[in-house]
């Protein structure tokens, strides 16, 4: 084991670099600490969604959770496949699919959320709990504030257009050969 710090040298006077190196280390301990359930972050944030919200369309929770809808699409797959989560056609649009989570959906999420738990105090256990409670009260300050939501909707909004120009480019070359 490296006792050198997560980021090291004059990199970690910038902030973002600290949440960014952070927010990766964080996000594999929560994968690995899920992984076990047979879940990952991304299924349990769909399942505690619906848990918050209840049932939703498939498009509203996609853009709720600001989760693309290619992975949208895979990740209610992987928890219908499991039994955690059901898509249905709304009664009001036959267009549309709303999901809402089954019983085995809600167990596997009150393990997820005691796992969630013992991952948080074991992630942040260098803090006293002074400073977790202010850590999290700035963290969701950030998430909900008026500066950084529309500021990532901005940036994911760009790299999918340029995701679209790209393949457009590829296509119109293909076409043309």
């Amino acid at each position: 084991m490296s006792e050198a710090p997560l980021v090291p040298g004059t990199v970690a006077e910038h902030t973002i670099c600290l949440l960014t190196k952070i927010g990766q280390v964080a996000f594999r301990i929560a994968e690995d600490g899920l992984g076990d359930l047979g879940l990952r972050v991304r299924h349990y944030s769909v399942l505690q969604a619906l848990a918050d919200n209840g049932p939703m369309s498939q498009l509203a929770l996609g853009t709720f959770l600001r989760i693309d809808p290619a992975t949208m699409v895979t990740s209610l797959d992987d928890l219908e496949r499991d039994g955690y989560a059901i898509r249905e056609r709304d009664a009001r649009d036959r267009r549309r699919y709303v999901v809402r989570t089954t019983d085995a959906g809600r167990e596997i999420l009150a393990g997820a959320n005691r796992r969630l738990n013992s991952l948080d105090s074991g992630v942040l256990a260098d803090l006293s709990a002074a400073d977790r409670k202010a850590l999290h009260r700035m963290m969701n300050e950030l998430a909900s504030g008026p500066t950084l939501p529309p500021m990532f909707d901005a940036v994911r909004d760009q790299a999918g257009s340029r995701k679209m120009q790209g393949a457009g480019s590829r296509v119109e070359r293909s076409g043309n050969s």
